[in-house]
């Protein structure tokens, strides 16, 4: 599907957030417009059908905004990836390095069972440290991951470099 020019419309910059120096990428008047948000689901589904994909693993906090109905319209089930501390079960966890800091991300330990084909989505890929820390705690618990899908990718941030080994589906580029 081609990228739909209108998009970039929908996408605020917001400089200085959370910290001097980022410009924060809005995409919540994506989401209060029901047109766009159907057709960015479905712009990020697409490409995924028929893959046999059995999860997809949604990103805190607003790759579950995605990850959830991507997963519905896919007949996968959904697993969230959620920062330190948040998850009530038992979890592994995952550090790493994002463009202004770190951060650790954790699953549960059963939310991944060996051989399972993953889908991670987020809603933007900036560094790729996210994700790559997401694809290596899948991994961790034997599943495979498919591909990554990002609503989003800051194409001069190259974080799509971290990801060489993995498919990746961006909807749009900024």
């Amino acid at each position: 599907m081609a990228e739909p020019v209108w998009w970039h419309a929908l996408i605020r910059d917001i400089p200085d957030f959370p910290q001097p120096g980022v410009v924060f990428k809005d995409i919540t008047p994506i989401l209060r417009d029901p047109h766009a948000f159907r057709e960015a689901v479905t712009a990020m589904t697409d490409p995924w059908r028929n893959r046999g994909i059995d999860r997809v693993v949604g990103v805190e906090s607003r790759g579950f905004i995605f990850a959830a109905p991507i997963a519905l319209q896919l007949g996968a089930g959904f697993v969230p990836v959620r920062k330190l501390g948040k998850l009530p079960h038992e979890t592994i966890s995952q550090e790493y390095t994002l463009e202004y800091g770190t951060a650790t991300l954790e699953i549960h330990k059963d939310g991944i069972r060996r051989g399972e084909r993953v889908l991670v989505v987020d809603d933007l890929l900036a560094t790729g440290g996210t994700i790559q820390a997401t694809a290596q705690l899948v991994e961790l618990l034997g599943g495979h991951v498919v591909g990554v899908c990002f609503l989003v990718e800051l194409d001069f941030l190259q974080g799509r470099q971290r990801l060489r080994d993995r498919e990746v589906v961006s909807i749009i580029h900024c």
